[in-house]
């Protein structure tokens, strides 16, 4: 198998047919040994019946029906975990990103040599709320990190097979996916692409907030690290104060009344305290959520019709 193109399904509905036809187009273009590999993340409206009619029709198209919704990166983790090509293209269906792409990547790719070559925006879409926290997210994450990724990322990427066999690899059941294509290393090079805007976006300002903090917390101590220096800055803080005090109601017998400050006082630290202790909570959950060694996601069925081909487990 030359290629692989890999795509997940969340209310994909409206753009499969398009997506589909369009995909075939491309990928002839570079090899007429691919295959299109659709991948069901509960989506709750007929995206599944479209890529069942899909692969009714064409022996190329393989379809992994996942037994609910596990999240985009997930989804991406198990597609490129049944890809047999040589090389994988990887892109969202939703028609933000065009399929025509697939030429000028593999392009690129013969030209450089690299493993990886990944689509990073020319220009952020959305509206100025939307590109401020993007923005925002990329400088907290890279500034916390250890493994810096480039700022807006796409998931549209292609990929040689090597590469995906050792991404795969990685079996965090806390999957930030820019974070796993970072630490996999390789040769990977950055194309400017124009996004397409096609309506909201399922991702939520709190599911984008839920995304940085399980980044962060995924790949990098430093929050922690944070806290031990934060509160050396605080007992050296109040220690000099309380010396101060002493000093002056010893040798110069001033008392200072100061009780609002008292209480201030003691509401920032205790605020503090509890926020201290949310972090390494979080920390601890995600200990707990590995010990487990559950899978991540739970496959209902796979259509294909070379089934004793297995993909890359």
């Amino acid at each position: 198998m030359k290629l692989s193109i890999v795509t997940t399904m969340y209310r994909s509905a409206p753009y499969l047919r398009e997506f589909y036809a369009r995909a075939i187009k491309a990928a002839d273009v570079v090899t007429d040994d691919y295959e299109i590999i659709f991948v069901n993340d509960g989506s709750p409206d007929d995206s599944l019946d479209t890529a069942l009619s899909l692969y009714g029709k064409d022996a190329k198209v393989k379809v992994v029906d996942l037994s609910r919704n596990f999240g985009h990166h997930k989804a991406i983790m198990t597609g490129l975990g049944y890809a047999r090509g040589d090389i994988v293209f990887l892109i969202d269906c939703d028609m933000e990103e065009e399929p025509e792409l697939l030429g000028r990547f593999h392009e690129e790719m013969k030209k450089t040599g690299a493993d990886v070559v990944y689509g990073v925006q020319e220009k952020r879409k959305g509206g100025l709320l939307e590109r401020m926290t993007g923005d925002m997210f990329y400088r907290l994450f890279n500034m916390l990190s250890n493994y810096p990724v480039p700022a807006n990322l796409t998931c549209l990427r292609l990929m040689t097979g090597r590469y995906v066999k050792s991404l795969v690899e990685h079996k965090d059941r806390e999957i930030f996916l820019a974070g796993l294509w970072a630490i996999t290393g390789y040769r990977q090079v950055p194309v400017a692409i124009k996004k397409l805007h096609k309506g909201s976006s399922t991702y939520t300002f709190g599911r984008k907030l839920s995304v940085l903090v399980n980044s962060i917390t995924s790949f990098s101590n430093r929050p922690l690290v944070f806290i031990f220096y934060l509160g050396f800055i605080i007992i050296a803080f109040s220690g000099s104060a309380a010396i101060y005090l002493v000093v002056r109601r010893v040798f110069f017998g001033v008392l200072l009344a100061g009780w609002p400050s008292l209480i201030v006082s003691v509401w920032m630290l205790g605020g503090l305290t509890i926020f201290c202790v949310g972090v390494i909570g979080i920390y601890l959950s995600k200990i707990f959520m590995e010990t487990k060694d559950r899978p991540y996601t739970v496959i209902r069925a796979v259509y294909e019709r070379n089934k004793d081909s297995g993909g890359r487990k």
